[in-house]
């Protein structure tokens, strides 16, 4: 008797290649990344964007005498729309004759940055003043958005999704950079022997050079602050959701 011989089961589907599983892996984390992304938001701070408000026309009006110089000196033909730099350059030498004399270059080399600088801080309040939206209308997308273009600076609002990423990523780099440039222009007259600013009594050095430039030291290592905490923060919140904890059986 010839015996016939049983048909195998079906053989099991073949597994996915590691290429295949790894661009699965790779959607599946873009799409969590963009549903992270689009339900995260960016609180502007009103003290940041008052302090911006008055600063920004300051700094644009020092970067302008400075690499003006010597058209915007005493004497020099536009002289008179920086007429109170003819005091300042007899308190701080940098902005002065003897500096400009001597060929140095470190207040010109912080003035070109504070281009950089301020293209980043006009950056921040564009996308705040025309992306941002009243909390009550971003948390409630279902009402109607009208209005939302009024701003104010006080008025709490916020900006989501991608825009709120690139306002928050500006505001936190240029404000690093104006602390940063501050801290090192007074280190640089410390390691001077205060070279500059060395001939001025008490009164003259605290009022019309200590002050002043302090403001640029407190308002930005503020605004460091609050907005490293807020990219710290937005950082552990998607590392929490990208690795939830698995569930205790």
């Amino acid at each position: 008797m010839v015996g016939t011989r049983q048909h195998p089961e079906d053989f099991p589907p073949p597994a996915l290649s590691s290429s295949a599983a790894s661009k699965n892996s790779d959607t599946q984390r873009q799409t969590a990344t963009r549903r992270q992304l689009s339900q995260w938001a960016h609180s502007p701070s009103p003290i940041v964007q008052l302090w911006l408000i008055i600063s920004l026309p300051l700094v644009l009006w020092d970067t302008g005498y400075v690499l003006l110089r010597p058209h915007s000196m005493p004497g020099g033909v536009y002289h008179h729309f920086w007429s109170p730099y003819a005091l300042y350059g007899t308190i701080d030498y940098i902005y002065g004759w003897p500096a400009f004399n001597s060929r140095n270059g470190f207040t010109s080399a912080q003035a070109t940055l504070n281009i950089v600088e301020t293209t980043l801080y006009i950056y921040y309040l564009f996308l705040v003043w025309t992306r941002a939206k009243p909390v009550s209308i971003a948390r409630n997308s279902g009402k109607s958005s009208k209005g939302a273009s009024e701003w104010s600076v006080l008025q709490k609002k916020s900006v989501t999704g991608t825009a709120g990423a690139y306002a928050l990523l500006a505001i936190f780099s240029a404000s690093l950079m104006t602390l940063s440039k501050t801290v090192l222009y007074g280190l640089n007259e410390a390691y001077s022997g205060f070279d500059n600013i060395g001939h001025n009594d008490m009164f003259t050095l605290a009022f019309l050079w200590i002050l002043p430039n302090g403001l640029w030291i407190i308002f930005p290592a503020f605004a460091t602050f609050l907005h490293g905490r807020e990219i710290v923060g937005s950082l552990e919140t998607a590392s929490v959701e990208a690795n939830p904890k698995p569930k205790s059986s």
